[in-house]
């Protein structure tokens, strides 16, 4: 039995992925991919659960998609479905030894040592193990998923924006009356929507884009009336947001629709209906007071932000790019230690139980804490593999859009800064870029075939 030419670069990666495949019963992928979607859900709905349900049990559900993390980890290592790699070890060797080197000459903490390392040895595994179990069929449903709950979302973040902090939708963590909200301008705070924090949002819609404009190129994978209103979903969300990041990764995404647009005549094609339909969209939307309303608050927070942060170099060159060169430069310090303050120091949670206040004790750009919290080896050895890994996944992306696979490549828009500096300090920041990172591997997968008929496949010759 013999495979087409067209299919041969396909036909010779099916054989690992199968091999792997067979070491685990369909009933134990199928509880790995619940897993992951529980891991998906209580991603988003987290921050409600600390605001609205179990306010009580704020500090505790902080973490509680830890568990869910550490089961799939270990039980697709039992499985042989996550396997060694440069990336994955070099991670968990830091890890390791970060947790020794924070408790023993870092801050002394043990337990802040743990929720550090936690990062390294449960979320970035968590990565590969999603690209493992899930398929393509599943990263499109999880887009068609994000885009039914991105409608309800920007309800309640409409309801956030124009309600007092004392408001109930605004209620904080723990039930704090203070508010859930951020300063934004114009007496306007920025809105959490279901999260804990105003990033988590931000976090939320910038994972909607993608997927989104994925689907504007293939609408044949969705329906029509949902990807419309989802859509109008995002663009209204950006205003009201009054986060610059976020209107930046939906032009980032838009960007990446352009370079695929020009791989094919009919996606450029599409992408000409696209537009008109987005600048119809804003059309529509510039008529109603909540919109203008939000636009302006946006419009006044981006001139004042640009004059105290500066535009393009205060939010592309340090946010997006994490500071590279101040976090280089304070690697170089004599008063930095050489294997750092310790894991978790960085993190609001360590902050908390270490000052009893929450603020940033080493940096707020990504590569600056993880350089200050393991010192300069370590720190930079995780931003190498962090790097490293995106790079890598980037190439092996670029080879599908070539082949015309427009689905990795939207994903990679988002998750190409997010593996690399994305900032896993932050539990909501952390959960999307595990996912996105998850994601982008799961969606270079063929399919998975029945057990039956992977064994007859691994039998295939492949020579000409």
């Amino acid at each position: 039995m013999r495979l087409s030419p067209e299919n041969a670069e396909d036909a010779m990666q099916l054989p690992l992925a199968l091999r792997a495949s067979d070491l685990a019963s369909n009933d134990i992928i199928n509880w790995l991919k619940r897993g992951v979607w529980a891991y998906f859900f209580l991603l988003i709905f987290e921050g409600a659960l600390r605001k609205w349900i179990l306010p009580g049990l704020a500090a505790p559900l902080l973490i509680v998609r830890d568990p869910i993390a550490l089961w799939l980890v270990v039980v697709a290592w039992r499985r042989g479905l996550l396997t060694a790699n440069v990336y994955l070890t070099g991670m968990v060797v830091i890890g390791i030894i970060g947790i020794i080197t924070a408790t023993l000459l870092g801050h002394g903490s043990l337990l802040i040592a743990l929720y550090g390392a936690r990062i390294l040895l449960l979320h970035f595994p968590l990565m590969f193990v999603v690209g493992r179990v899930f398929t393509r069929e599943d990263v499109i449903k999880m887009g068609k998923a994000t885009l039914m709950i991105a409608i309800p979302m920007v309800v309640l973040v409409t309801l956030q924006f124009y309600s007092p902090q004392s408001a109930w939708v605004n209620r904080g963590v723990g039930g704090d009356m203070e508010g859930a909200g951020f300063s934004g301008s114009m007496g306007f705070f920025r809105p959490p929507g279901t999260f804990s924090f105003t990033n988590g949002n931000t976090n939320f819609f910038s994972f909607v884009a993608p997927f989104a404009f994925y689907f504007w190129l293939d609408t044949k994978a969705i329906n029509k009336l949902l990807l419309i209103v989802a859509t109008l979903a995002l663009f209204f969300a950006v205003p009201l947001s009054i986060s610059r990041g976020l209107l930046f990764q939906v032009a980032i995404s838009l960007l990446f629709v352009l370079v695929a647009s020009t791989r094919k005549p009919e996606n450029l094609g599409r992408l000409v209906i696209a537009i008109g339909a987005a600048g119809l969209v804003l059309g529509v939307l510039s008529q109603s007071s909540l919109f203008t309303t939000a636009s302006e608050a946006f419009t006044a927070r981006f001139e004042v932000a640009n004059e105290s942060e500066g535009g393009l170099e205060g939010v592309i060159l340090d946010r997006f790019l994490g500071g590279l060169i101040s976090s280089l430069t304070n690697s170089s310090s004599s008063a930095l230690p050489f294997f750092g303050y310790g894991l978790g120091m960085g993190t609001n949670a360590g902050s908390k139980l270490l000052t009893g206040d929450v603020k940033f004790l080493i940096a707020e750009g990504e590569w600056g804490r993880i350089i200050g919290e393991l010192g300069p080896l370590m720190g930079l050895s995780v931003i190498l593999l962090r790097v490293g890994l995106a790079i890598k996944i980037a190439r092996a992306i670029y080879k599908k859009l070539t082949r015309g696979d427009l689905l990795p490549w939207m994903l990679l828009s988002l998750g190409l800064l997010n593996v690399a500096q994305g900032a896993w300090a932050q539990p909501s920041s952390l959960g999307f870029c595990t996912l996105i990172g998850g994601l982008m591997i799961a969606s270079l997968r063929l399919p998975r075939p029945e057990p039956l008929v992977a064994k007859a496949l691994l039998q295939i010759s492949y020579h000409d």
